[in-house]
């Protein structure tokens, strides 16, 4: 029967052989994935083409933003796409501006945004630790390992290092008087001497006045957005004062520029005439008809500034303009006016003074009126400011004011404060710490190399990894600081061996090591150490799961002329 088979001539034995040796028989159709996927899509499979290049990314951005770590950090010069130039050494701002177009380095670029919304501090922590383990599951995929091996002993690694984090808190920094100036000072040290090295003492100071006179009863409640931060340029810092209220940089518009003790009227509308909404025509025969008309626009306008002065109310407020008609009632009844263009700034003003904003031109009624101790105009170095004071206790905006010789530097300082205020807003959720300067790490490393090796799987060899890449934050530092990292961390290991939990890096480089928490009262806030190296090993466990990247050809035209 088989002979038979073999002996029968095909149907169309010609057509069967072009259509076998010419494939354009079949108008040229593409097998596999390209038949699935439109033309000029990109596909990568693979450990060389899909892990090791996303390693490679993301340990690329890694070395980036690695020697801005720490008080002796670098700083960056960013240009972003919109010509701003950006000199900071904030990890935050350097991965949010350059704008990283690759996949993977993207989900590290959203671990640190992710910190940075939950706590604002540790970014560089974040990218630093998880270009480093990738750095190090590289050598043991090249080993032969498994990224599912390697992911396994870095989620039991991090299982065991935030278990141990609880035992390394710095004894006594379980209670904290939230409202104790001093106290939250030298916990916001740490925080702050990161980011303006020798300046610490006194932004802590700053920072602390700051967010404790917006406190509310409830400490938990807490908001960020409460204190703001006005930049002057001129002076130093050593000038920096905290108003309770606000400050805006602009002049009021009439002659009246100082109020005590007066109630407020929030307009979102102009203070102006305004026009009608349906379309009509006033025919006019004489000069008398027009002196009227005009006479009648001149009432209303007097009617409606009467109102608000009537309501009781001495400042107006604008989110829009003052027309002049109304300027010159307003200056009749001796009103301040103040123009906001800026709406998030007229909600602020609103919350800070309790006025509620009106949409409409009229009478105020008396629960829409807002509250102010008092509004002066000061000239503070060249620059007329409206400081908006609050006196009593109900204060619930303050406002940094921040003096410096240029912008670059002011916009580094107004950095330093807000991450300064997130640290405190961390320090009302838990307020204990850990021993900075590396200490924490180095301990945690120490442990985690003794648990590794009493291991049987083949996921000790990733424990030790992890362990290794611990040792990234006092490397850095001692290498930012100008001194031999292998020493130094040789120094700390030693330290640590013999019991000193607490032994940091001297970044001065006069001792082997030192203990930060006694010998200058700084150390780091408990949960920006710990949502940092929960975000840094998530970022890196989904980074090795990926196996494939397929992307799809770019929607748009050509770019230009490439």
């Amino acid at each position: 029967r088989f002979g038979n088979v073999e002996r029968a001539p095909p149907v169309n034995a010609k057509s069967a052989h072009v259509a076998h040796t010419n494939p354009d028989a079949m108008s040229g159709m593409p097998y596999g994935l390209q038949s699935m996927l439109k033309d000029g899509h990109k596909h990568m499979s693979g450990l060389d083409e899909a892990v090791i290049k996303n390693v490679e990314a993301c340990k690329q951005l890694s070395k980036i933003t690695r020697t801005s770590l720490g008080p002796n950090g670098m700083n960056k010069m960013v240009i972003n796409h919109l010509d701003r130039l950006f000199v900071t050494s904030d990890a935050a701002v350097i991965v949010r501006e350059l704008e990283v177009a690759h996949p993977a380095a993207k989900l590290l670029v959203m671990a640190a945004q992710a910190q940075e919304q939950e706590i604002g501090d540790g970014t560089n922590l974040v990218v630093t630790f998880g270009g480093e383990l990738l750095g190090n599951a590289e050598d043991l995929i090249r080993d032969g390992l498994h990224p599912s091996e390697i992911i396994e002993g870095y989620e039991k690694a991090l299982g065991k290092v935030l278990e141990w984090l609880d035992e390394l808190v710095v004894p006594g920094s379980e209670t904290l008087d939230i409202k104790d100036k001093l106290a939250v000072a030298k916990r916001l040290k740490g925080t702050l001497s990161s980011k303006q090295f020798g300046y610490e003492e006194m932004l802590a100071k700053t920072c602390a006045e700051a967010c404790i006179d917006v406190l509310p009863k409830n400490p938990v409640n807490f908001n960020v957005d409460n204190v703001r931060v006005s930049k002057i340029v001129g002076s130093t810092m050593h000038e920096n004062t905290v108003v309770q209220g606000m400050v805006i940089r602009r002049d009021c518009e009439g002659t009246v520029k100082n109020v005590q003790d007066a109630k407020v009227a929030v307009f979102g509308c102009a203070v102006d005439t305004s026009a009608t909404e349906t379309k009509g025509t006033v025919l006019i025969t004489s000069a008398k008809d027009l002196e009227k008309y005009s006479l009648g626009e001149e009432k209303k306008m007097e009617e409606y500034v009467k109102m608000i002065a009537d309501s009781g109310a001495k400042v107006v407020v604008s989110g829009q303009s003052f027309g002049e008609m109304a300027m010159h009632f307003i200056e009749r009844y001796g009103l301040m006016a103040i123009k906001m263009p800026s709406k998030f700034e007229l909600r602020r003003f609103c919350r800070a003074t309790n006025a509620v904003g009106i949409i409409k031109l009229g009478r105020p009624a008396a629960d829409e009126l807002g509250y102010v101790s008092s509004i002066d105009v000061k000239e503070i170095g060249g620059t007329k400011c409206v400081v908006v004071q609050q006196n009593d206790a109900t204060s619930r905006v303050a406002t940094v004011v921040l003096r410096g010789s240029t912008e670059n530097v002011m916009d580094d300082i107004e950095r330093a404060v807000d991450d300064g205020v997130n640290a405190f807003k961390a320090l009302t959720k838990d307020s204990r710490t850990l021993p900075a300067g590396g200490a924490t790490e180095i301990e945690l490393a120490h442990r985690l190399a003794a648990f590794g090796r009493k291991q049987t799987g083949l996921d000790q060899y990733a424990i030790e990894k992890f362990a290794r890449a611990l040792e990234v934050v006092p490397r850095t530092l001692a290498e930012n600081a100008g001194l031999n990292a292998t020493d130094v961390v040789y120094n700390l290991y030693a330290a640590h061996a013999a019991g000193n939990m607490n032994a940091g890096v001297d970044v001065s480089g006069k001792m082997p090591w030192c203990d930060l928490a006694t010998d200058e009262n700084i150390a780091d806030v408990f949960l920006v150490k710990w949502w940092a190296l929960k975000l840094a090993v998530e970022a890196v466990t989904t980074v090795l799961r990926v196996d494939q990247i397929i992307m799809a050809k770019q929607a748009g035209g050509g770019k230009g002329e490439e």
